[in-house]
């Protein structure tokens, strides 16, 4: 056993030997090869000595002919004075105070239960804060000034006002489906 262990003992030497003989071999081929450095510095001297490439040239800015808007007896095509709003059509109230759920947008909200049977059934909504709120027909929710039309036991139905890009407002129904727990 005394001779096994003497063997691979070694064997280990012979390799580490073998293994250094190798590598400076290789450190002599790398040495022999930087012999040609003058070389290379001359070349790097010549590639610096040649002329830099010239540089385009930068483009033209091309003159912007201005214009003034003088349509003196046309209709301000920023202004509010000829959409449906003043001809008595829909429109969010500016003087309503806002509630709170409508400072978070419809899908945020998730109805988590009711409270109550019938005609006076409230529905339970929690915001993103982890707040649960109580809401009931009347209330609004939601950042398109939605107001809640009916409480079911497995949905908030509402009906929000949008935009209908002709300046007027237009109502969408929505609704808050109760979440699967």
């Amino acid at each position: 056993m005394t001779a096994l262990k003497i063997g691979a003992t070694a064997t280990r030497v012979l390799m580490v030997t073998g293994m250094a003989i190798a590598l400076g071999g290789c450190l002599r081929d790398v040495g022999s090869s930087y012999g040609n450095a003058p070389n290379l510095k001359k070349w790097v001297d010549d590639v610096r000595a040649r002329p830099a490439p010239p540089l385009e040239p930068l483009p033209v800015m091309q003159q912007f002919e201005t214009f003034e808007y003088a349509a003196q007896g046309l209709r301000d095509p920023f202004s509010d004075a000829w959409s449906n709003s003043d001809s008595g059509g829909l429109r969010p109230d500016p003087n309503r105070r806002k509630e709170t759920l409508e400072q978070y947008p419809l899908d945020s909200l998730d109805m988590v239960g009711t409270i109550g049977t019938g005609p006076g059934l409230v529905a339970l909504v929690m915001a993103p804060d982890k707040v649960t709120y109580r809401v009931r027909p009347g209330a609004y929710l939601g950042q398109s000034d939605g107001r809640v039309t009916s409480v079911h036991e497995d949905r908030i139905e509402l009906v929000e006002l949008v935009p209908d890009g002709a300046g007027g407002w237009l109502e969408r129904p929505a609704s808050i489906a109760l979440e699967d727990q």
